[in-house]
C-alpha cells in the first residue's frame, strides 16, 4: 500500500489540499470507499477510508490509527551543503531511508554555496519518507554559521563529533560512539573545515573522529555518519 502524508490529521475526519486531492483523485484515480495509508510525520500511521473523492477537496475518514514509537537514539547531522543541489538532495533522500532525526547546514570557511532552498529540500524529505514508509519527519533547520553553532549550549548533553580528515585522527565514528545516546555530527565541505573551525570545536567540547582513511564527497560523508550511528545501536545495542 502506498503512504501518503498530511501533516495536519484532527478528528475522525479531514480533508486534502487541492494539489493533494488531485493527486489521489485524478492521477491515481482513487475514488470513494477506497482504503489508503497516511503518516502525519509526528509517529502515526492512519489508515482511511475516501469519503468524498473530490478532485479539489478530498475527504477522508480515519478507520484505524497506530503510533510508531521513535528509535531510542537521535542523530542530528550538521553539513556544510555542497554547491550541487542535486547531491544534497541524493543525501537527504538517503539518509532519510536509513534514518535521522534532525539535519542544520552550516556556513563555514571554504563554504560551496551560501544558501539552500529549505521548502525544496523539505519537500525532498517528505518525499523520502512516504517511500520509504517512515511514520516520523526529519527535522530541517534554518542555516547557521559554524561560529555560532557549535557555541550553541543545547546540545551540551549530546555526544557531540566533528569529523575531518587528518593522519593523527584515526579514531572511527563507530569505535566512539555509545549505543541510544543523542548524536550531533558536524560534516565539512570539500575543503574540509579550516585548521580554525576545527580547534574551535574541540575548545567546545566536540570529539575528533573519522569516518574512515580515504577522502569521501561532503554527501557520502554525511551518509556514512548517520549509517555508522545506526551500526552502533545495532551491534552495541
Amino acid at each position: 500500500m502506498q503512504l501518503f502524508f498530511e501533516e495536519q490529521i484532527n478528528g475522525e475526519t479531514f480533508d486534502l489540499k487541492e494539489k493533494e486531492s488531485h493527486h489521489l483523485v485524478k492521477v491515481l484515480r482513487k475514488n470513494a470507499g477506497d482504503t489508503v495509508l497516511f503518516t502525519n510525520g509526528k509517529g502515526s500511521f492512519f489508515t482511511c477510508m475516501i469519503e468524498s473523492n473530490h478532485p479539489k477537496k478530498c475527504r477522508l475518514k480515519i478507520i484505524e490509527q497506530e503510533f510508531s514509537p521513535p528509535e531510542k537514539f537521535h542523530i542530528h547531522l550538521a553539513i556544510a551543503p555542497t554547491k550541487n543541489t542535486d547531491r544534497i538532495e541524493w543525501m537527504l533522500e538517503k539518509i532519510t531511508e536509513v534514518g535521522f532525526n534532525e539535519i542544520t547546514f552550516l556556513k563555514t570557511t571554504h563554504i560551496e554555496r551560501n544558501q539552500v532552498n529549505l521548502d525544496r529540500l523539505s519537500k525532498k524529505i517528505v518525499a523520502a519518507c512516504k517511500q520509504s514508509f517512515k511514520a516520523w519527519l526529519p527535522e530541517m533547520n534554518e542555516m547557521r554559521s559554524f561560529e555560532e553553532f557549535v557555541s550553541d549550549k543545547t546540545f551540551e548533553t549530546y555526544e557531540r563529533y566533528i569529523a575531518y580528515l587528518d593522519t593523527d585522527n584515526t579514531s572511527h565514528l563507530l569505535e566512539l560512539a555509545k549505543p541510544g545516546r543523542s548524536y550531533l555530527v558536524l560534516v565539512g565541505p570539500e575543503g574540509d573545515f579550516s585548521p580554525g573551525e576545527i580547534r574551535q570545536a574541540l575548545d567546545m567540547g566536540y570529539k575528533s573522529c573519522s569516518l574512515g582513511k580515504h577522502r569521501l564527497r561532503t554527501e557520502t560523508a554525511g551518509l556514512v555518519a548517520v549509517h555508522t550511528l545506526h551500526l552502533v545501536n545495532v551491534s552495541k545495542g
